[in-house]
């Protein structure tokens, strides 16, 4: 990981073998994580309503990802009834081809951001960098990120692996490179960070002809926009350049104001732990004296209609980017965000980016072992969306292939490389229990030569054993000890 790429990145196994080791990184997860997840259960327990609330919202998705074409195509007619243009983009390519043409159409070089998940996928700042176009990362985490030439490794939030001297170390060394230095003897107290943040970007703000955002949710009724924050930054980037250019996954989209109401509850106290938003911009196209005068909206696939044909995997999509998983994640407060190798960190980039990518690099096919599997995730998920299951049917097309959908058509995955051991070792043990006098005979073979069990496995199972405890053998199975406490009746059914 350097230069602002997640080319390259190893292995999830790798990267989490490195990030643990280091000692300060571990200390700001574990107390970020653990701050923000004690203040969501707080503000999950004060609405008597919230399982249901949390079953309205997965039952609206599931909805509208059954119809999405339909939706798409009204949230299009919409957007160009109201003054916007609509732009498709099958893949990130195609995306940043798209915007970056929007851009040099204007003339300008230079652009603010609102904070964008979509964009961080697509790798649109590089893409615009090579166009020579600078853009300019106007959320305060985002601007950490993107002054210390690193990669976001959280949700919600991006520089959650900096702590305040390394902040302020940051401002101080590298935002004179980007436009008004920080302040003479800056400390590291959050208020005279946030005022150096707000002093370097206000005149971004104030210069700024193109703004690019996001979107948290797309209304098709009416061709609305939604952005949600706690800073102000987007409100700037959303009305006061004069072109604003809205980058959007195909999946954001809800079908009515009435479905948004439920998002906007869940939202706020799965993400930022508070009762509303401080600040929920919405825009409908253009108007007049109001606002950017031209609004471009690029609606981007890249992967997610491969990722709707799978039955299980399909429920990724319902995600509403709140970083409720991540913050319950025993494998992420350990590993942090960077070892995943993508935009997505955490339990849902486990799920999200090995279906939008596939599952070819040895990195991807990596991703859905990161996980134990104990489910907090799913149960602090606000739109019910099963992690662990999902997990599993990856890790099945990890080990097995089969078929898939990749570019809109079915094909067969062939097995990733490195599990032939597994494939084995399951074929061994299928076989053994459809035999069951063999699996006796082995059984009472183990029972016997349970002195001489190793404490580490051999081969193909060192790396397993080597972070943890064999299970010692038992003197005898569970069938001879039934048999000789209950007797031969006690057998029925074995």
């Amino acid at each position: 990981m350097s230069g602002g790429t997640y080319l390259g990145m190893p292995a999830f196994p790798r990267a989490a073998e490195a990030a643990t080791r280091d000692e300060r990184l571990r200390a700001n997860l574990t107390h970020a994580t653990h701050t923000i997840r004690d203040k969501r259960a707080r503000a999950v327990a004060e609405l008597p309503d919230w399982a249901e609330l949390r079953a309205a919202g997965a039952a609206i998705k599931d909805r509208t990802l059954r119809h999405l074409d339909s939706y798409l195509e009204r949230l299009e007619a919409a957007v160009t009834a109201a003054g916007g243009q609509v732009h498709w983009a099958a893949d990130a390519a195609q995306a940043n081809e798209i915007v970056t043409r929007l851009v040099l159409q204007t003339g300008e070089r230079e652009v603010v951001k609102v904070k964008s998940m979509a964009t961080q996928e697509l790798g649109l700042n590089a893409a615009l960098e090579r166009a020579g176009v600078r853009a300019f990362e106007t959320d305060l985490a985002e601007l950490i990120v993107q002054l210390g030439d690193d990669l976001p490794s959280h949700i919600l939030v991006p520089a959650i692996h900096r702590n305040r001297r390394e902040i302020r170390d940051i401002f101080t060394e590298r935002m004179g490179e980007w436009g008004r230095p920080a302040p003479e003897g800056l400390t590291d107290e959050p208020a005279d960070l946030a005022e150096a943040a707000r002093l370097h970007l206000r005149q971004k703000f104030l210069d700024a002809k193109v703004g690019i955002s996001g979107a948290n949710f797309m209304v098709a009724e009416t061709g609305t926009m939604v952005v949600v924050e706690s800073e102000g930054n987007g409100r700037m980037c959303l009305t006061l350049p004069e072109t604003l250019i809205s980058v959007v996954g195909i999946e954001k989209v809800v079908p009515t104001w009435r479905d948004l109401e439920v998002f906007l509850q869940l939202l706020p106290r799965s993400s930022t732990a508070e009762r509303m938003n401080p600040y929920t911009s919405m825009w409908t196209g253009t108007s007049d004296g109001d606002g950017p005068s031209t609004f471009h909206l690029v609606l981007v696939d890249n992967g997610r209609t491969d990722t709707l044909a799978d039955e299980v995997g399909r429920q990724a999509l319902r995600c509403i980017r709140c970083s409720a998983c991540l913050n319950v994640c025993p494998v992420y407060e350990r590993a942090g965000g960077h070892a995943y190798g993508s935009a997505y960190p955490g339990p849902i980039g486990a799920i999200l980016t090995p279906q939008l990518r596939g599952v070819d690099t040895v990195l991807d096919a990596s991703l859905p072992y990161a996980s134990s599997l104990c489910g907090a995730c799913y149960e602090v998920c606000p739109v019910a969306i099963d992690i662990p299951e999902v997990l599993v049917r990856l890790r099945e097309r990890v080990v097995e292939g089969g078929e898939a959908t990749v570019r809109g058509s079915r094909v067969r995955i062939r097995p990733a490389r490195g599990h032939a051991a597994e494939r084995a070792a399951m074929r061994a043990a299928r076989w053994a229990l459809d035999h069951p006098g063999a699996l006796r005979a082995g059984q009472r073979v183990a029972g016997r030569m349970r002195r001489l069990q190793p404490r580490r496995l051999p081969g193909p199972g060192a790396a397993w054993s080597r972070t943890r405890d064999m299970p010692p053998l038992p003197p005898e199975s569970f069938r001879s000890w039934w048999r000789r406490t209950r007797g031969e009746s006690g057998e029925a059914g074995r």
